[in-house]
């Protein structure tokens, strides 16, 4: 985000102020908003905040022509990603259509009512030219994610707000269908903020390709296709998280290589199976205490990523069976089969991450490998388990391996000479060795 988002309100205002009296001044504010500010002073709106958007809808007529747009279909959808947070952060989101008039407006009921005082109430126009810079306003003019902050608002009445907004567009054509915003304080004006909506957008436009009959093209901002069919119901999600920081999910013949966060939070509900509540999948994730409000917002961009489809909330959950690398080769750890368990073990689960529930199943399928391994006896197993990062470091298994070798062999002298090795480095710490060696030295 532009440095400049961030300026101080008293910065803003001042910056405002010299607009107002001279509009060719435009210092002190993002080009974004200086280039709004210039197209907002073409218009009737009016900068000291006089002049408030018009309500074009009465009730009647607003509930009919809800009723009957697109964004209903995905109502339930912003509730769930944008509304169950706002009404305990004291904030508000909105549904604007392509024309910026306010379909539906939610959250607290204090915020609510503030933003009726100033128009921003279901049934009011808040395009750029109705009520000037605003997020949902200036995201329909530019075509795309907007977020505006306190002062930068062309009209004084809004300067106690922040927003952010961002376009759904209909699948397959790209045409908008509208805007969802997020309005309130302070905290709006954060890059999580922004992120929120943009994933609530995508989402919305992943729910609404998967409503059409037949294979569909989502189309990203930058015009690739984000999937490749309608409804994805092909039964089985397959997540590989085995020696790699980055998961791969694939489902629906789409693959996707997670974040290193987004592959935690996958792998914790996989673990989880039937749906986890958010305090507990917060205490899953870290040791150290996790705000609910970041947990939505990363849940909001995962969920962006899969499609409401797949990922699901209270609890949260994986909606489709899941078959995980993991698990498999625990599976074959409990059936005696060894050998295919090792040879499906390329690696540790997300070896870098620290997550609780990460770790500890890192650990238990780790020792439970090396365990069956060690136990077995078997030489060429036990060679095998060597060769890993793991097993490389690990005395017991190459003094094992020395045992199981024929006498006299050079192969077992090897091995038993790694397994003293390993022993004497174990016994004797690196940096004492060198203190010994120095102290050698200095008394020759």
């Amino acid at each position: 985000m532009d440095a400049s988002i961030t300026a101080s309100a008293s910065a803003l205002r001042t910056a405002h102020e010299r607009f107002v009296t001279a509009p060719e001044a435009s210092q002190g504010v993002r080009s974004l908003v200086a280039e709004s500010w210039r197209r907002c002073a073409a218009t009737e709106v009016r900068p000291d905040g006089r002049c408030l958007p018009p309500l074009r809808r009465n009730p009647a007529d607003l509930i009919a022509y809800r009723r009957a747009h697109p964004l209903a279909a995905v109502l339930p959808l912003f509730r769930e990603l944008l509304g169950a947070g706002v009404a305990d952060d004291g904030h508000v989101f909105a549904v604007g259509d392509a024309d910026g008039t306010l379909l539906w407006v939610e959250g607290d009921s204090a915020a609510v009512r503030r933003a009726e005082r100033m128009h921003f109430a279901e049934g009011a126009v808040w395009s750029e030219a109705q009520a000037g810079t605003n997020a949902p306003g200036t995201a329909l003019e530019l075509g795309r994610p907007v977020q505006i902050v306190a002062g930068e608002h062309y009209s004084s009445a809004v300067h106690a707000w922040s927003c952010a907004a961002a376009l759904v567009r209909e699948p397959g054509t790209g045409r908008v269908l509208g805007v969802v915003d997020l309005s309130g304080g302070g905290t709006i004006a954060t890059p999580p903020a922004l992120a929120a909506v943009r994933a609530a957008a995508l989402a919305a436009e992943g729910e609404l390709a998967r409503a059409l009959p037949g294979p569909v093209t989502l189309l990203g901002r930058d015009g690739r296709s984000l999937c490749a069919s309608a409804d994805g119901r092909d039964g089985v999600v397959r997540l590989s998280a085995l020696g790699r920081d980055s998961a791969v999910l694939e489902y629906g013949g789409r693959v996707h290589r997670l974040s290193p966060r987004h592959s935690e939070l996958v792998v914790a509900l996989a673990l989880e199976g039937r749906g986890v509540a958010g305090d507990r999948l917060a205490v899953d994730l870290s040791e150290r205490e996790v705000p609910a409000s970041t947990l939505r917002a990363e849940m909001t961009r995962l969920r962006a990523v899969l499609g409401p489809a797949l990922l699901g909330s209270r609890p949260y959950a994986l909606l489709h069976p899941v078959r995980t690398d993991f698990a498999e080769v625990a599976g074959l750890l409990a059936e005696g089969r060894v050998g295919e368990a090792l040879a499906r073990y390329p690696g540790p689960l997300l070896p870098r991450s620290d997550a609780p529930v990460v770790v500890e199943q890192r650990r238990a399928l780790e020792q439970q490998l090396r365990g069956a391994v060690l136990g077995g006896g078997d030489a060429g197993l036990l060679r095998r388990w060597v060769d890993t990062a793991r097993g490389a470091h690990d005395a017991a298994a190459w003094l094992a391996l020395a045992h199981r070798l024929p006498g006299g062999s050079a192969q077992r002298a090897a091995a038993a000479a790694r397994a003293h090795a390993l022993d004497a480095a174990v016994a004797v710490p690196p940096q004492v060795g060198r203190h010994a060696a120095v102290l050698q030295r200095s008394r020759s």
